[in-house]
């Protein structure tokens, strides 16, 4: 069963650090609005002070992310069920291989999409942005990145298991 990885996240940070918009990043897998990203929740809100966006951008990006999720909610079902498919198959009595491998298959299927869709929605964010507004915001995704991998490497040094 293919189930939303954690490390989906770090792609399309990275992904949108490349696109100078890291503090927009989402990954709409079944955590989509998590850090309040979809919709312009209180994570783009305070990237967008950060860069002092002015109200007119504040609204278009804003417009961008509730359009994207809203085009990604059948999606984020579609996956739930699939999910839900894959415990199921296998936890059952008798595993049926081909019908885990099916399941997969159609869970990629669904995350490829759903990547597409908000690497639509970062370039079309970005897009709103000056190219200023953007370097601020890839300054502060690459002091970000740094702080995480302090963190994990500080973990790892210390024994505890890597997430």
């Amino acid at each position: 069963m293919s189930k939303f990885n954690p490390k989906s996240l770090l792609t399309l940070s990275a992904l949108a650090a490349v696109l100078s918009l890291g503090a927009l990043s989402a990954q709409a897998g079944g955590h989509h609005d998590r850090h309040g990203m979809m919709g312009g929740g209180p994570r783009v809100e305070r990237m967008l002070e950060l860069v002092d966006a002015s109200e007119a951008q504040r609204s278009e990006v804003k417009q961008i992310m509730r359009s994207a999720a809203a085009d990604l909610k059948p999606q984020h079902e579609a996956l739930r069920k699939l999910r839900a498919q894959g415990q199921a198959l296998l936890t059952a009595p008798s595993i049926d291989a081909t019908a885990v491998e099916s399941q997969r298959q159609q869970a990629q299927a669904l995350h490829d999409q759903i990547s597409k869709r908000m690497s639509q929605a970062l370039v079309a964010a970005a897009n709103v942005l000056t190219p200023e507004q953007r370097g601020k915001l890839a300054e502060r995704m690459a002091k970000r990145q740094a702080r995480m991998a302090e963190h994990c490497a500080e973990r790892t040094k210390a024994g505890a298991p890597k997430q």
